[in-house]
């Protein structure tokens, strides 16, 4: 199993202010369509509302299609819990508050289809998957404070 957990704070000098509230928000839209906050990923759609705080989508990442269930815990977190696709897991996105300021955590834990625990191949994709969702929390705050701006939170183009 890879897990990697990642916090940056909300807040930086020059950009705007967002509260609890901005910052909840924007996960939402994240969860809902992850596109603009995701540079990553080339397809994002709900397929399933389960109730107001769960629901399930299909989504493309690296050329791979997964289906996630999004669980939202209002203010707080949001969880999603791979339902398919080769690699599993949850990640979850905490809103964190320590000393007054806020952080934006960033969790996975998953587990690499067809490949042995703690193996050279799986180490290597921990590497690289570390970097990409440490990007990820980076692109999820910059398009937050674009919609704080009053722009659109553009998706970037798909490296």
């Amino acid at each position: 199993m890879i897990y990697v957990t990642h916090r940056l704070p909300v807040n930086e000098p020059g950009e705007p202010t967002l509260d609890r509230i901005a910052v909840w928000q924007g996960l939402v839209m994240k969860a809902n369509n992850a596109l603009p906050f995701v540079p990553a990923m080339t397809h994002c759609e709900v397929t399933a509302r389960l109730d107001d705080w769960t629901f399930d989508r299909e989504m493309e990442l690296f050329g791979d299609r997964y289906s996630e269930r999004i669980a939202l815990q209002p203010e707080r977190r949001v969880v999603f819990t791979r339902l398919s696709g080769p690699v599993l897991g949850t990640i979850t996105n905490d809103i964190e508050e320590d000393a007054g300021e806020l952080f934006l955590r960033f969790s996975f834990a998953l587990v690499l289809g067809g490949v042995q625990s703690g193996s050279p191949e799986e180490s290597a994709y921990a590497d690289e998957t570390t970097t990409h969702y440490i990007a990820a929390v980076g692109a999820t705050l910059n398009a937050m404070r674009r919609v704080a701006r009053g722009e659109a939170p553009v998706a970037l183009p798909a490296t």
